[in-house]
């Protein structure tokens, strides 16, 4: 397979046409069409129903008041403590993990609905738990370890990626 892809490579140079990356090169042909594709997905009738519809719709105004809330905090925290930093970062682990697209995919599907309302809803409070530690300036130090535990992922999150 290496051999093909070097064999296209030079077979290609030899008729003028020259590796460029994406986005580049096109300044030397001002005569090439511009297309944006339409707004789709892979989900059922190419569009969005699945990750937004009746059995799912609940969810996205507790998601968006939850990253308008880690936003602010954000703002509010720029050069945290190393524990406020802590509990940041968790905040947006939970964030991140309650807006997983499979909660509202396996709602519609019907699949395992109770399981994906609970994971959900539990980073929803699990999130608001660590807002409000943040806001009334009361950490608990073990709860927080419990959390960083309960779903040890994103090992290298930084809080800032919710930074305006």
């Amino acid at each position: 397979q290496q051999y093909h892809r070097c064999a296209v490579a030079r077979a290609l140079s030899g008729d003028g046409c020259a590796d460029a990356a994406p986005g580049t090169g096109y300044q030397d042909h001002p005569t090439l069409q511009v297309i944006e594709p339409s707004t789709s997905s892979w989900g059922d009738k190419g569009y969005f129903e699945v990750w937004l519809n009746g059995h799912n719709d609940w969810l996205y105004r507790h998601l968006h008041k939850a990253e308008e809330r880690m936003c602010a905090l954000v703002d509010t925290h720029k050069s945290a403590t190393v524990m406020k930093t802590r509990v940041l970062n968790q905040a947006a682990r939970e964030l991140m993990l309650a807006q997983s697209s499979d909660w509202a995919f396996i709602m519609t599907t019907r699949t395992m609905v109770q399981y994906a309302e609970r994971r959900a809803r539990d980073h929803i409070l699990r999130f608001t738990e660590l807002h409000d530690m943040l806001v009334q300036n009361r950490i608990d130090e073990k709860r927080l370890a419990e959390l960083e535990h309960l779903d040890n992922i994103f090992p290298d999150m930084d809080f800032h990626v919710y930074s305006g």
